[in-house]
This record gives structure tokens, C-alpha cells and sequence, in this order.
């Protein structure tokens, strides 16, 4: 096989994706039918043993095409994303392949009977599903989707499919907080051991929204109120099973003006990838890192710190800590209003390469490093969201060597011993796009 090739059959069994193609590959007898990038075909015929691999790579794990969302949520993220930015910011993807494979939250409107057989079959679990509320009205109304109605039917046949699943409510001052919150706590509760958490995160609302509903952020008062109300749940949960199982965005700590939660309330972090814990996370892995530095940078350093404005206040206090055990360590920390979606959005993920290199320009000022953070990137590339590349930026500073940051780990690796530090970024994921949350990568 040779790049191009497309894989169209094992045994004689069309693959619709990698699913497909992992079941089918455990056979030891294998006839896989390939289509070379000339159009020709060819039954390729061997034997391996059951835990053999393919060895393959390929462009999608799905491959009759991602599956659409049918939704046009009031909290769109997508629908909020600025024009002539890189296509695939534009995605409205709703898959339950996606879901299991990677994480990705789904609504489920677009499933049908054949998806969950499928999912009882192939035991698909967990999956990650988007409630935004139990009340069939109000979620059929956010999401602008009949279907929306259906999610009690739904979970009772995803439940009945064998499936575990985490959940999520991207939360909206006035429409689904208050009592639709505290309902719909109460009724995704009542599916445990089934479901296996819940996030509330607030919604993100960029300056390129267009849709016509007054969507309201929450403000300090409102995220104090929200944090309260949790905190009875969580209470409640950790007294029944040990565990938290309600977990709220770093947000709503953050404007709250309250201190994050300690990590044994997070309970390993179950998801870490949707940004819920990611800044105690991120403070664990400085700690523990921190325990094991041996050495310090012996030549004077000025570091400059590029952080979105919500986190910045953490990244001081760090570096605080770096600069005290350093005499030679000048840490500045710069934070970046984000222009481009708006200031509303405050998160380091959503900085774009132009508003990063307007920030450091107008710090001005010598430097002799630059850290930024890998959220800020697309996974895999050294590409920012608006395709300014880190070769972009770098030429911009060439006085300055620019690495990126993306653990706690590596921001205390860096401050206390710049002089080696370098980030592999190869095999490394930050926390993923989500269609209908104020997360992307």
C-alpha cells in the first residue's frame, strides 16, 4: 500500500470507518480489497496473527464522510467563528463515531435506530453527549431542532445499547440556569452509574455572532450564583459516592473572583479535554514538576509569558514563585485581549497569531525568550487559528527564542531552566474542538 490507496473492503465487508476496520482486521485470514490513486484495484491476500495491526495511516477515521450537524443552536460556537478563517473552524460536526474515537460531544439529533445497534454491537463506550437541558421544550428551542426533543427517549436507548457517557451543558444566563439547571442536574444524576459526568460550562459569545436571540454571559454575580447552586450537588455526590460527578468550567471560578476547586474534587479529571480542570491541572503538574528541579538557569534571563487574559493572573503567581528561587529570572507576563472573537473571549486557545504579535509589540521592551501557549496551535502544527505560522512569529522576534508551553510541567521547566528547555510537541493533543462550547484547538 502506498499513500493514496484507499482501503474499500476485508473479507468482503465495506468499511464505512476505522470501527469498521478494526473489527474486521482481527481475523487472521485477510482478503482487503485497495484502491490505488489511478483508479486501479487490487485484492491484497495475507495472513497475521490476531494482534497484528495494519500499520496504516489514514486522512480520516471516518470514511464516508463526517456526519453534520442538523442543529442551529442560539450557542453555536461555529456559527460565531469570523470569516475567511481556515475551513475547518467551520465544521458543524455531530458524529458518534467522533464521540467514542476522540471525545467530540454529540447532540445525537441526526441518530438514527441503525447508529445505536451499532453502538450495542461494536460496545461503543463512553460516548460524550451535549444536554444543554432536560426540559424537551427548552432544548428542542436552544438547539432550533424538533428532534432536540427526544433526548429522555434517547439516553433510554443509549442506556439500553449498553453505553456509559459523559455530558454537558453549555450554560446561558436566563434561558437553561436557575431551575432548568437545577432540573436537569436532578434528572442526569438519576442516570447513574450510566452517566459518568457532568460539565456546565458558560457559553462563549464572539463579536461575529449574528443570530438574532439575546444571548446574555454571565457576569460575576451570575457565576457566583451558578457556583453556589453546583456546590449543593457536588456536596451532595461526594457524601452518596465519593466523587464530585458536577463539574463546573474554570470560568466561572475566574469570575467569580473564587479559588479553583482542590484536586481531589476533581476526580482524576474525567474531562480534561473539554477544559474542565484544566488550570488546576495545569497548577498539579507545576507542583510536581517543581519537586524535581534540581538546577536553575545560571545566566540572566528576561522571559516574556503570552497568556489569554482569564488565566493571566495564574501565570503571574508562578512566576512569582520561578523569579524567588532565581535572582537572574525577569518573568513578564503578557496578556492578550483577543481582538479578533472579541474580548469577551478571554481563553489562551482562541489567540490568534496576529493578536499575539500586536500584544508583544506594543510590550515592547528586550526579551530573551518567548513562551506561548500550545492550546493557541493547531494540534499537530505549528499553525495559530488565523494560519499564522510559529515560523511567522519567530521571524517577527528573531532577538528572542519562542517556545511553546502546554503543561504546568513544561511552564516550570521553562522558567527555572530556560537555558535547555525545548518542547517536542510530536505525539502531544490539547483539549479538543467543541462545536457548541467556547473551546476549539
Amino acid at each position: 500500500m502506498t499513500a493514496g490507496d484507499k482501503v474499500l473492503e476485508i473479507n468482503g465487508e465495506g468499511l464505512r470507518d476505522i470501527i469498521d476496520l478494526s473489527f474486521s482486521f482481527a481475523e487472521e485470514e485477510i482478503d482487503m480489497l485497495v484502491e490505488h490513486e489511478n483508479g486501479e484495484q487490487e485484492m491484497i491476500s495475507f495472513d497475521k496473527d490476531v494482534d497484528e495491526e495494519l500499520g496504516a495511516e489514514f486522512a480520516s477515521a471516518v470514511f464516508d464522510g463526517m456526519r453534520k450537524c442538523a442543529n442551529n443552536c442560539y450557542f453555536c460556537f461555529v456559527n460565531m467563528v469570523a470569516p475567511g478563517m481556515r475551513k475547518s473552524l467551520s465544521v458543524k460536526d455531530d458524529d458518534y463515531r467522533m464521540s467514542f474515537l476522540y471525545g467530540n460531544f454529540i447532540t445525537m439529533t441526526n441518530m438514527v435506530e441503525e447508529d445505536f445497534k451499532r453502538i450495542e454491537k461494536y460496545h461503543l463506550s463512553p460516548l460524550f453527549i451535549s444536554v444543554q437541558a432536560m426540559n424537551p421544550r427548552l432544548r428542542a428551542e436552544m438547539m432550533r431542532c424538533g428532534r432536540a426533543a427526544e433526548i429522555v427517549a434517547q439516553l433510554d436507548r443509549l442506556e439500553q445499547a449498553g453505553a456509559d457517557y459523559h455530558t454537558q451543558v453549555v450554560l446561558c444566563a436566563g434561558l437553561n440556569d436557575g431551575e432548568e439547571l437545577e432540573r436537569t442536574i436532578r434528572e442526569i444524576a438519576a442516570r447513574r452509574p450510566h452517566v459518568l459526568s457532568l460539565a456546565i460550562v458558560p457559553v462563549g459569545i464572539t463579536r461575529h455572532r449574528r443570530d438574532p436571540y439575546p444571548l446574555k454571559q454571565f457576569d460575576r454575580e451570575g457565576a457566583e450564583a451558578v457556583i453556589l447552586q453546583v456546590k449543593e450537588w457536588q456536596e451532595k455526590s461526594r457524601k452518596e459516592t465519593g466523587e464530585t460527578f458536577v463539574y463546573l468550567g474554570d470560568e466561572f471560578y475566574f469570575l467569580a473572583g473564587r479559588d479553583l476547586p482542590p484536586e481531589e474534587e476533581y476526580d482524576g479529571f474525567p474531562q480534561l479535554d473539554n477544559g474542565i480542570g484544566l488550570t488546576r491541572n495545569f497548577l498539579c503538574d507545576w507542583e510536581q514538576e517543581k519537586e524535581e528541579i534540581s538546577s536553575f538557569s545560571r545566566c540572566p534571563c528576561r522571559l516574556d509569558v503570552v497568556s489569554g487574559t482569564a488565566v493571566a493572573p495564574v501565570m503571574e503567581g508562578l512566576a512569582e514563585q520561578a523569579m524567588a528561587c532565581g535572582e537572574n529570572l525577569r518573568v513578564r507576563v503578557v496578556p492578550v485581549p483577543n481582538r479578533h472573537f472579541g474580548e469577551t473571549v478571554n481563553v489562551s486557545g482562541l489567540l490568534t497569531g496576529r493578536d499575539i504579535l500586536r500584544a508583544l509589540q506594543e510590550a515592547g521592551g528586550e526579551r530573551d525568550g518567548i513562551l506561548l501557549p500550545e492550546s493557541a496551535l493547531r494540534a499537530g502544527e505549528d499553525v495559530f487559528l488565523d494560519d499564522i505560522s510559529l515560523k511567522d512569529l519567530r521571524q517577527a522576534f528573531p532577538e528572542a527564542r519562542i517556545e511553546p508551553v502546554r503543561t504546568g510541567r513544561d511552564y516550570c521547566r521553562a522558567l527555572h531552566d530556560w537555558e535547555n528547555y525545548h518542547k517536542e510537541r510530536a505525539g502531544e493533543t490539547d483539549y479538543m474542538w467543541q462545536s457548541n462550547a467556547g473551546y476549539t484547538k
